[in-house]
């Protein structure tokens, strides 16, 4: 009898490790979405292009093989972060600066919210060549909303552990 139960429990044992998850590859279309940037510190747009990347990335690989040109990708800035695309603060924040540029360059078009540019006293020359300023992020992002885009909101979140420390 031992040896039964034994057996039933290496048995069953066996099935579980047999067991794993499945990969999936959902019938995405081509995207259409705003990403909302409203953030408190302007260094958490880095982290926040990630989520950018995390998105394209994706899509552009097999299977779905999605040229860049073809999604339409909109970034509107609101927050804090709007000073990272003055002019005058290229070099602190050059390498976001240098991301931003390379996802243009692949077709996302990053808008400025006009009454955030206003706070902050800034002039439309003061800013990088390939923004555009909108009259207000609010509006802007409602109008693509109506438009049929997704809206996605990035929350960026102090890490407190490392994977490692996690896992």
């Amino acid at each position: 009898m031992r040896l039964l139960i034994l057996f039933l429990l290496l048995l069953n044992i066996s099935v579980v490790r047999a067991e794993q998850a499945t990969v999936v590859n959902p019938p995405y279309q081509e995207p259409k979405v705003v990403f909302e940037f409203y953030f408190d510190e302007p260094a958490k747009i880095n982290s926040a292009l990630y989520w950018v990347r995390s998105y394209i990335n994706p899509l552009t690989e097999s299977p779905y093989d999605y040229a860049p040109e073809f999604m339409n990708i909109k970034v509107v800035i609101h927050g804090t972060e709007i000073v990272s695309l003055a002019k005058k603060n290229y070099e602190k924040y050059k390498e976001a600066v240098e991301r931003m540029k390379y996802y243009h360059q692949l077709g996302v078009e990053f808008r400025i919210c006009g009454l955030a540019a206003q706070d902050f006293d800034y002039e439309i020359k003061d800013f990088q060549s390939f923004v555009k300023v909108v009259p207000s992020a609010m509006v802007d992002i409602g109008h693509w909303q109506q438009q049929g885009y997704a809206i996605i909101k990035p929350e960026i979140m102090d890490k407190k552990f490392s994977t490692e420390e996690i896992r």
